[in-house]
Parts: C-alpha cells; sequence; structure tokens
C-alpha cells in the first residue's frame, strides 16, 4: 500500500469505463450507497443547506447534484428537508444510463420524490438555474483544468455551490484501504477507492483551482473522513 502522494495521479477509475458491466456497476453502487452513508456524506451538506433555508424568505429551494451516481446523496437531503419541514425539489444529473437507472429505483423504494436525468456537464450545459448545485466525489475524476470549467460553469447555474470530495493524504490513503474493503465486495470499489484518493487534490490545491474559476469569497472546510467542502455564494448584485 506504500505509495507517494506527493502529485495527483489520474488513472482512469474502473466505473468510469463506459463498457463497464451492468452488474458489476450496480455491485458497485450498492458498496458506496454503504460508504456514502458510513461517512455522512449528506450530512456534510446539510448544515449549509439548512442555513441557506434559513436566510430565504421562500420555504422551496431547488437543488441539483451534479454526478449523482446512485442517487443516495440527492434522496438522503430530500429526507432530511422533509424532517426540518423544508420544501426541497431535488434533481439528480449523471452521464451513467446505468447509474440513472438504479438511482431511479431507489427513489422509488424510498418513496423520494427525485427527478434524475442523463447530463455530461463536461460538454454538456446545464439545463436551468438552481438555488444550490452540490457535488460530491467528482472532482478527483477530473484534471486541474476541468475542474476549474466546471466551477465555472456551475457557479453561473446556481445561487451557492456545495461542492465535497476527496483530500489527498495519507490518512485518507489508509481510510480508503480498509473502508471500501469492510462495506463493499466489489472490485471495483477496492480499485477505484485507492485511484480516487491518488487523484484527489489537496486543500491547497482545490483553494488554486476554485480561485481560477473566479469563485470569489468560497470557502472550504473540512469533514470526516478526509474530505473537504467547498461552499460558494452568488455575491450580491452579480448577475447570473
Amino acid at each position: 500500500m506504500i505509495t507517494s502522494l506527493a502529485r495527483r495521479r489520474l488513472e482512469g477509475e474502473l466505473m468510469d469505463d463506459p463498457d463497464i458491466d451492468d452488474r458489476a456497476h450496480q455491485r458497485a453502487l450498492h458498496g458506496l450507497r454503504r460508504i456514502n452513508n458510513v461517512s455522512r456524506t449528506a450530512a456534510a451538506l446539510w448544515p449549509s443547506i439548512a442555513r441557506i433555508a434559513k436566510t430565504r424568505q421562500s420555504r422551496t429551494l431547488s437543488l441539483l447534484d451534479v454526478a449523482t451516481g446512485g442517487g443516495d446523496v440527492a434522496i438522503s437531503l430530500v429526507r432530511r428537508a422533509r424532517r426540518a419541514g423544508l420544501d426541497l425539489q431535488v434533481e439528480g444529473c449523471d452521464i451513467s444510463p446505468t447509474a440513472l437507472d438504479f438511482a431511479a429505483q431507489a427513489a422509488q423504494r424510498a418513496k423520494v420524490p427525485v427527478t434524475f436525468f442523463e447530463l455530461d456537464v463536461l460538454t454538456e450545459p446545464v439545463p436551468r438555474h438552481y438555488d444550490i448545485v452540490t457535488s460530491t466525489l467528482f472532482l478527483h475524476h477530473l484534471d486541474d483544468e476541468q475542474v476549474v470549467a466546471l466551477l465555472g460553469q456551475l457557479a453561473d447555474c446556481a445561487d451557492h455551490l456545495l461542492i465535497s470530495d476527496l483530500i489527498r493524504n495519507r490518512a485518507g490513503y489508509g481510510l480508503a484501504y480498509l473502508g471500501t474493503r469492510l462495506l463493499s465486495a466489489s472490485r471495483v470499489v477496492h480499485v477505484d477507492g485507492m485511484r480516487s484518493v491518488r487523484a484527489a487534490l489537496t486543500l491547497p490545491e482545490a483553494r488554486t483551482l476554485a480561485a481560477q474559476a473566479g469563485l470569489d469569497g468560497v470557502t472550504f472546510t473540512r469533514h470526516w473522513p478526509s474530505r473537504f467542502l467547498l461552499h460558494w455564494a452568488r455575491p450580491p448584485g452579480m448577475h447570473r
């Protein structure tokens, strides 16, 4: 497990392969759902969403979850909003039809009204404006230029960005090794988990890319397990 984490290494993840077997993909999505639950991914986003709702006159907020995968974060956010009495209209987009079908079935089983649609955010524009855009565990799939372009595009179509991803460090690498093996039997998850940390950003790198994307006033906080949360709010008077 000894490896250098001094620089990012984008190796290409098995789940990103368009020819991945559907059954292997679904097993991996089940594993990622367990990992997201244990990592409390939605819980890390929720306090910021609740604060945003508190500052709005309307009790209705629109939210897009970018690269939603199996949809578990989007579904969890709707459940939290219901418990808080907040009308949160959630949509999720992803490039993978397999992931979107998995997410739609999960939302149906949970009786949660989330709309999922296919979108390649690297080549296609987000179709409309949202109060909040979230994305988790997506930036580490992208090279630096793509990260800058994505952040800029998402800022153009949102009042708030909440972006969570891995931090590239030794602690995160060890947690990924143990966590993926304890929480999933999927080889895809085991391989991709380690590649994900090697491809992740450090906090200084993330701050630099956010500045290059023009996200003035962006803030970063750490959350367990070895992840960061980027929060950007559209400055007052800034045109869409």
